[in-house]
């Protein structure tokens, strides 16, 4: 007898397809409740609304695809915003090299999670935790505790915008757009993104094939901290100010994201463009229920809701397989 997945090949895609009915169905909903939703400016503010969290999410989902998880993304994203907004206005060097500094500071937190998960063999989540907490206290000891103002137009200019039509689309949600076609080329073309798919499904086969997993986990840390230090920017960019008491929250709205695009928290199977999806399901969520004047609390209410969701039918499918 023909087995059930042959006689029905959809099935084999629903975890890719199932963001995208979401993201349609939601769509749907709040387009039948809100005259505002559909028009193109609203879509514009929902890509402006979470490309921080989006670009966050790249970094986020490299590291879940190899079975690890990151606490300190939204740390290290503040304290580059931090650097490279103090280092502007306080030393008056030029934005470029401060932007540098910052994506540097970001890229090394990615490099020394990277050292602590492979050389002294610590488990993703302790490493995190404990880098969480050195990049906060260090965020609060260079800043003084206070946001910097006053930035240069080079730091913000991401946050300015463009017309298409009647639409104005901001230079930073292009720049995401960017940043996740490079990622899915990296991650689907490149011999170092399958290695990372390798990894994450079974590590102890992989380095029987030949694959250095310890490189390729190091450098799969080293580009999500370069992927925070882009965030860093764009927060910069979107909030005006380098704030010291951001990217509290951001590294749960990375893991939501990431799994409402149906990557699993196992490792080995998912798409960065998913992350792309369950990022823009969020912002969706979030805008169409404050277009219909629903609080803020059923917000993260619902958006739990449908993380347990995502993780019960992870389970479910992996135990089919």
């Amino acid at each position: 007898m023909t087995p059930f997945l042959e006689r029905f090949p959809l099935v084999r895609h629903i975890g890719t397809l199932g963001p995208l009915i979401a993201l349609l169905g939601a769509c749907l909903f709040f387009a039948s409740q809100s005259p505002r939703f559909l028009s193109g400016q609203n879509f514009s503010l929902i890509l402006q609304q979470v490309m921080v969290v989006g670009v966050l999410g790249i970094g986020q989902t490299l590291i879940i695809l190899t079975a690890g998880i990151d606490l300190s993304c939204g740390m290290v994203m503040a304290l580059g915003a931090v650097l490279m907004s103090k280092l502007a206005v306080d030393t008056g060097i030029s934005v470029p090299l401060a932007i540098l500094c910052g994506l540097a500071a970001t890229t090394l937190f990615g490099v020394i999670n990277g050292l602590l998960v492979t050389k002294v063999n610590l488990p993703p989540f302790i490493v995190t935790l404990g880098t969480l907490n050195i990049a906060f206290a260090i965020n609060q000891i260079y800043s003084g505790a206070q946001t910097v103002t006053d930035l240069p137009d080079g730091l913000t200019a991401l946050g300015n915008t463009f017309s298409l039509g009647d639409v104005a689309i901001s230079y930073g949600s292009i720049l995401m757009l960017l940043a996740y076609a490079a990622s899915w080329f990296l991650l689907r073309e490149t011999a170092p993104g399958r290695h990372a798919y390798a990894v994450g499904n079974n590590p102890e086969a992989a380095r029987l094939t030949g694959i250095a997993t310890k490189r390729v986990l190091l450098f799969v840390y080293g580009l999500a901290g370069l992927s925070y230090g882009v965030a860093a920017m764009l927060s910069v960019a979107r909030t005006g100010v380098g704030d010291p008491q951001a990217g509290q929250t951001e590294n749960l709205d990375t893991i939501t994201a990431v799994v409402l695009g149906g990557t699993s928290l196992f490792g080995g199977r998912g798409s960065v463009l998913g992350t792309l999806v369950g990022a823009v399901i969020v912002g969706v969520f979030r805008n169409g229920l404050t277009l219909m004047g629903v609080s803020s609390v059923y917000q993260i209410l619902i958006t739990g809701i449908l993380v347990i969701l995502a993780v019960t039918a992870d389970q479910v499918s992996r135990k089919g397989r």
